[in-house]
């Protein structure tokens, strides 16, 4: 009987590690695709699918949205979409509340997205959340300028991803010296929070460096 138990175990174990990622990955793909779908609401009546099909057309939100960011990165690359977009950010830069929320969100953007960015510059380790406790940083500065007057060392930036959702987390003010590098990418840092951990990078240690 126990032999039983085993093997129905290991079977619907077996099985979830199919499913899980499968459901897991439609999920995702099925909320991008419905949130991007919302994007055809801005079209008036008349220029939607089913006006001129007859029928609703699964996933043209998502066609739409590509077509205006291309539209859009195309008007920008140009002459006179670049002075139209700069006379718009002088007009968002004149409205108080909407001009920090604006420029916070470019910044971020630009330093992901932009070739070059400076967003995660390395992985490192540092201790926290006490002594003898080591977490997963990524550092996002090369020192801590603005603060230097106030601090009596070299600090740099790092934040650390909460698991298994990396897009938040904390962002600590940490020494030079306390920082150790890790020799690893930022997508294999990456994988290995929001797997907690079970994904690590297959290379031979190297005793040189953490």
């Amino acid at each position: 009987m126990s032999r039983v138990k085993a093997g129905l175990r290991r079977y619907f174990l077996a099985g979830l590690l199919i499913w899980l990622p499968i459901l897991a990955t439609v999920w995702v793909v099925h909320f991008i695709v419905t949130l991007l779908d919302q994007v055809s609401l801005l079209l008036p009546a008349k220029a939607m699918p089913q006006a001129w099909l007859g029928f609703n057309v699964p996933g043209f939100g998502v066609i739409l949205s590509i077509v205006i960011v291309l539209a859009t990165g195309i008007l920008a690359a140009n002459f006179f979409g670049r002075k139209l977009f700069t006379l718009w950010e002088q007009v968002i830069h004149r409205v108080p509340l909407v001009r920090n929320v604006y420029s916070s969100v470019k910044q971020v953007t630009q330093s992901f997205l932009e070739p070059g960015g400076n967003s995660f510059k390395k992985v490192v380790l540092v201790e926290y959340p006490r002594r003898d406790m080591w977490s997963i940083a990524f550092q996002t500065s090369e020192n801590f300028a603005v603060g230097q007057t106030h601090l009596p060392e070299n600090h740099v930036m790092v934040f650390i991803p909460t698991t298994p959702n990396p897009t938040s987390g904390f962002l600590l003010i940490v020494p030079v010296a306390e920082v150790k590098e890790m020799s690893i990418s930022v997508e294999e840092a990456l994988k290995m929070v929001i797997s907690l951990g079970v994904i690590q990078p297959n290379r031979p240690p190297n005793h040189g460096s953490v």
